[in-house]
C-alpha cells in the first residue's frame, strides 16, 4: 500500500500487477486443491443432473371470436315492442378478450380446475390430490393431522370447505401461478391466447391445462351470454303462458257457441260471453304472434352473444421435455466449484497480505 502526497490511501498500478503475479503463483501452488474443487463441483453438477426430474410443458392455444359488441343484439332491443334488452352490450366490461389471460390466473378459476375429477390408476381423484401426491406433501404433513387427513374430493361444494381446505388450495395456487402456469396473449389485436403449464408430472401438466381451458371457457361464455340467455328464458315462459290463455279462450268460445246453439236471434245478450271470448282469442293471438317472433329473435341474439372459443393446439403426449444434460451439469458444476474456490483463495491471499 502506498501513501501519496495528499495523505490518502490508494493502490498503485505497480502494486496491483505485483499482487496479481503473487496471486497467480499462489493458485499454481494450490493447483491440486483447485483440481479437487473442480472435481467436486463437477461431481455435484452431475449428481444434480441425474436426480433432477425432467420438466414437461403442456401448451394449449385457442382463438377467441367475439362479435357481441355490435350487430343484431343491439338492434333487437330497439325493435322489440316489449322493450326487452337482449344483451347487446353484455360484451363490454371486465371480461373482455384483452383481460382473458388474467381470468386464467385468477384463484377462482385455478381452484375450480383443481377440483376437476380425473381417473388415475382406475381411481377417481381431483387434480388437487394428484398435485399433492406428486409433491409428496402427505409425508411433510405427517405431524400435521389437520392437513394430513383432508381429502380434496372432486366436484366438492367450495362453500363447505374449512380453513385447512382453503390453506391447502391456496398453497397449490401460489405454487402454480408463481412457477408453473403462464398465460400469454402475444398481440392484443389478435385474440389468440396460449396457456402453458410446466410440471415434473407429464399427466398432471396435460390434464390441468385442458381442465383449466374448459373451466375458463365455460365461465367466459356463461358470463358473456348471461343477459341474452335470461331474456330467452323469460320470453319462453311468457310465450307458454299466453299460449295457455289462448287455448283456454278458444275452448271458451266453443263452449259459449255450444251453449247458444239454436238460440232465439232476439236474445242477443246470450251472445255476449261468446263475443268476449272471441276478443280474448284475437288479443292473445296477436300477443302470441309477437312473442313467438321476439323469442326467435332473442335466440338469434343469444347465438350472437355467445363467443366462439376455438382450440387451435391442445397438449398431446408425449409433451415437450426439458432435462438437464449430464455434460451441462458437469460443466456448470465445475465452473461453480472453480469460481467458489478461486474466491476463497483470493480472500485468503488478501488476508495474508494485510497480516504482513
Amino acid at each position: 500500500m502506498k501513501i501519496n502526497n495528499n495523505g490518502s490511501d490508494e493502490l498503485s498500478l505497480k502494486e496491483i500487477i505485483l499482487f496479481g503475479k503473487d496471486f497467480w503463483t499462489f493458485i499454481l501452488e494450490s493447483r491440486k486443491k483447485v483440481f479437487i474443487a473442480v472435481f467436486i463441483g463437477a461431481a455435484l453438477g452431475l449428481t444434480y443432473a441425474v436426480l433432477k426430474k425432467p420438466i414437461y410443458t403442456a401448451s394449449l392455444s385457442f382463438a377467441l371470436e367475439d362479435k357481441s359488441s355490435s350487430g343484431i343484439g343491439s338492434s333487437i332491443s330497439i325493435d322489440s315492442p316489449f322493450d326487452l334488452d337482449f344483451g347487446g352490450r353484455s360484451g363490454d366490461g371486465v371480461f373482455s378478450s384483452s383481460n382473458l389471460p388474467e381470468l386464467f390466473l385468477s384463484r377462482n378459476m385455478v381452484e375450480r380446475t383443481l377440483l376437476t375429477p380425473i381417473f388415475l390408476d382406475k381411481k377417481k381423484i381431483s387434480l388437487a390430490e394428484m398435485y399433492i401426491q406428486n409433491k409428496g406433501w402427505r409425508k411433510k404433513w405427517s405431524n400435521k393431522p389437520q392437513f394430513n387427513t383432508i381429502q380434496l374430493i372432486p366436484n366438492t361444494n367450495r362453500d363447505g370447505f374449512t380453513r385447512a381446505h382453503d390453506s391447502i388450495l391456496g398453497d397449490i395456487y401460489k405454487d402454480l401461478t408463481k412457477y408453473d402456469l403462464t398465460v400469454v396473449q402475444k398481440d392484443k389485436k389478435i385474440s389468440i391466447i396460449s396457456v402453458n403449464v410446466a410440471s415434473d408430472n407429464e399427466l398432471f401438466a396435460k390434464y390441468f391445462t385442458e381442465a383449466l381451458a374448459d373451466q375458463v371457457s365455460d365461465f367466459y361464455i356463461d358470463y358473456k351470454s348471461k343477459k341474452a340467455r335470461e331474456n330467452v328464458n323469460i320470453l319462453i315462459k311468457q310465450t307458454d303462458s299466453v299460449r295457455g290463455q289462448l287455448n283456454s279462450a278458444i275452448t271458451g268460445v266453443a263452449v259459449s257457441v255450444d251453449n247458444t246453439f239454436n238460440l232465439n236471434p232476439a236474445l242477443n245478450v246470450r251472445k255476449a260471453p261468446t263475443a268476449r271470448k272471441q276478443v280474448d282469442v284475437q288479443a292473445n293471438t296477436f300477443i302470441l304472434t309477437e312473442l313467438v317472433k321476439q323469442t326467435e329473435l332473442a335466440k338469434i341474439a343469444l347465438r350472437k352473444e355467445t363467443p366462439l372459443i376455438q382450440i387451435i393446439d391442445s397438449p398431446i403426449l408425449p409433451l415437450k421435455k426439458d432435462k438437464i444434460s449430464f455434460v451441462f451439469g458437469i460443466l456448470v458444476g465445475a465452473f461453480i466449484g472453480l469460481t467458489i474456490f478461486l474466491i476463497f483463495l483470493l480472500f485468503k491471499k488478501i488476508f495474508q497480505a494485510i497480516m504482513k
